[in-house]
């Protein structure tokens, strides 16, 4: 997979080359660049924003640098990108929709900042490849940044052989709906608080049995809204 990411602080992303997903760019399953937007910019000041139309507080992301931007990921692309801008009022992340991202080859993630980007752009856009527009909950961040690390480390981490187990991803929270069971190591006695027996029984179905019966009371308790549906 290849991920381009467009940003006005690209030093954000320093962090992504750590831990898994900075093995997979090494080993080649991931194809991570980030670029700073200002690059496309043609004034000396490097200037990505502008007074908005209509009047109103703060400052509009200008159209020019995220078109010659786009312009020139999807030139030459082997696949059509998937563009996706981190936006309140898009639709709500979930591991599902990180799922569904996660087969696709090309991925370009654009972080708007101030009062948002010139709408033009998302039309635009449309044109290059499918638009998304993603949100992670209903509250508002200072730009795009957090939500596409956080989107990019939920989607990374399905993307085949990123994961040295890959059962470990079958048997986690919002896999098949529900929240998932507690876990627990070593020492069997901490502090007072002992380990389930039932974990220590060596009884797979037993133990198979407990983890769901804690996976739908956890869920009943925490989120009985992934319950509802």
């Amino acid at each position: 997979m290849r991920i381009d990411v467009l940003s006005i602080f690209p030093s954000y992303f320093d962090g992504l080359t750590l831990s898994l997903l900075g093995k997979a760019r090494d080993s080649g399953l991931l194809e991570l660049h980030v670029r700073d937007l200002r690059e496309w910019t043609s004034d000396r000041h490097r200037t990505v924003d502008d007074t908005p139309y209509g009047g109103g507080a703060g400052m509009v992301m200008k159209p020019e640098p995220w078109g010659l931007a786009l312009d020139e990921l999807a030139t030459g692309a082997s696949a059509v990108p998937t563009i996706i801008f981190p936006s309140p009022a898009g639709e709500v992340f979930t591991q599902a929709k990180a799922r569904e991202l996660a087969a696709r080859e090309h991925l370009i993630f654009g972080c708007g900042r101030y009062e948002g980007i010139d709408e033009r752009v998302f039309d635009y856009a449309a044109t290059i490849g499918e638009v998304r527009l993603i949100s992670l909950g209903d509250y508002v961040l200072n730009g795009g940044e957090v939500a596409t690390m956080a989107m990019i480390e939920a989607i990374g981490r399905l993307i085949p052989g990123v994961v040295g187990n890959p059962e470990s991803l079958v048997e986690e929270s919002h896999e098949d709906g529900l929240l998932e069971y507690p876990s627990y190591t070593k020492p069997s006695i901490w502090r007072d608080r002992a380990v389930p027996e039932v974990l220590l029984s060596g009884n797979h179905a037993r133990i198979a049995a407990w983890r769901r019966e804690q996976q739908l009371e956890r869920t009943r308790t925490r989120r009985p809204d992934l319950l509802d549906g």
